[in-house]
């Protein structure tokens, strides 16, 4: 209990309002963002990994002789991705901007590529992957850290030379370059990821202060054009209309909603124990990507599925807190840009699991399985931490503490320069 002055001589316990005002003092230091990105994503990445170990065991087991093969595959993606979200951590936000429009094409001829025959590859109703032999890439997911980086970067520059303030320059080349990425995205059936590439557009829209007008438009726009996908495409109204009538279709459209909540329900407060639930004995499909949230509710139960969405919750806020308290343009836009990227998909993934969203195919960031989308989530949240270094007296008090454990270990090896 935290002890404050009274009389001479004494002391006297807190009171119930001076420890919430100690609480909420913590949240105005200069590295809070840092260390709550820092934190909460080495804390998703092991239960990540723990989860897809468990989630995957079973069907492993049965399809290759190994419980741990995709639990391999996952941790040569995390040590691929932390030297890489590392790097990112260091790099300079001029380095940023100069990879926007590089990596934003690079996306683009990726994803033409998966849509050439003999190249791409189907799944559940979409082309998504290039098929490159021993391993698979998902360029959408790369996508979406170019559109963000190229998105901020291009308002940025409009910023400054005042060009924000009628509709035609704030849209061109915004509205043409993210259409072009969303249309290549569409055109290989991916509804979730063309979901989040519209949420990172009308995100910059937002932050750089678009008209009222002008974004409800524009929102209206993207409300068209998803309906339009899911009516032209049955398997996604079958989805649609599973989600409208929860109790109909239990064998067919619905069964994978239906198994998730039966996971989550027989998991209870705290769950039948890490390695011990049922769903993933080939009743749950997709456990270990779309749906390993499930799997979390079941084996952690209530406590463990809030302490996810709390996680995301807190990964939320500090990414908006940097975006709020940083002053170059581009650092504000890009992480405004990266922060609704991972929370909306974050959303979208729990809440098609829970029911109260129709099913999308969205992996759940740092969480789910896959390399493709994980590499590009650990380099924007490297980015993240770049950015929260520059907040106000962020870099004092980086100085004041000292070096890092790194610096430490070189200097203990006498490899520290001097």
């Amino acid at each position: 209990m935290t002890a404050v002055p009274a009389e001479e001589g004494r002391t006297r316990r807190a009171g119930p309002r001076e420890q919430v005002a100690a609480a909420v003092g913590l949240l105005d230091r200069p590295l809070t963002s840092y260390y709550l990105v820092l934190g909460c994503s080495v804390m998703l990445l092991a239960l990540g990994l723990t989860m897809v170990l468990s989630a995957s065991s079973v069907t492993q087991l049965q399809e290759t002789g190994s419980a741990y093969t995709l639990f391999q595959k996952q941790a040569v993606w995390m040590a691929v991705g932390l030297p890489l979200m590392w790097l990112a951590s260091r790099l300079p936000v001029r380095t940023f901007r100069a990879l926007a429009y590089p990596l934003l094409l690079l996306s683009i001829v990726a994803l033409a590529m998966v849509l050439v025959p003999g190249l791409g590859r189907s799944a559940g109703g979409a082309t998504r992957w290039i098929d490159l032999g021993p391993i698979q890439i998902q360029p959408s997911e790369p996508a979406k850290l170019g559109l963000v980086l190229w998105g901020a970067d291009l308002l940025a520059r409009k910023e400054r030379l005042g060009q924000l303030t009628e509709w035609r320059p704030l849209l061109v080349p915004l509205l043409p370059g993210a259409g072009l990425l969303v249309l290549l995205v569409m055109l290989g059936d991916d509804l979730g990821t063309t979901l989040v590439l519209l949420t990172i557009f009308l995100s910059l829209l937002w932050v750089v202060g678009a008209p009222g007008r002008l974004f409800v438009g524009i929102a209206g726009l993207v409300c068209l054009l998803v309906s339009i996908l899911i009516v032209v495409e049955p398997y996604r109204m079958q989805r649609l209309t599973g989600y409208l009538d929860p109790s109909g279709n239990r064998l067919t459209s619905n069964y994978q909603t239906i198994q998730g909540l039966y996971a989550i329900a027989s998991g209870g407060l705290f769950g039948t124990g890490l390695g011990e639930g049922r769903a993933k004995w080939d009743y749950l499909p997709h456990a270990e990507t779309d749906f390993i949230f499930a799997i979390v509710g079941e084996e952690f139960g209530l406590a463990g599925a809030l302490v996810v969405i709390g996680l995301f919750s807190l990964l939320a806020y500090a990414g908006l807190r940097i975006a709020r308290r940083v002053k170059d343009p581009f650092t504000r836009l890009a992480a405004a840009g990266a922060t609704a990227w991972l929370l909306v998909q974050a959303i979208v993934n729990i809440g098609a699991v829970i029911a109260v969203l129709p099913v999308t195919g969205i992996p759940l960031p740092l969480v789910s399985y896959g390399g493709s989308a994980l590499i590009p989530t650990l380099i924007a949240l490297g980015m993240l931490l770049a950015f929260a270094k520059r907040e106000p007296g962020a870099r004092q008090a980086l100085s004041a503490r000292g070096p890092g454990p790194v610096v430490r270990a070189l200097s203990w090896l006498g490899l520290a320069r001097r």
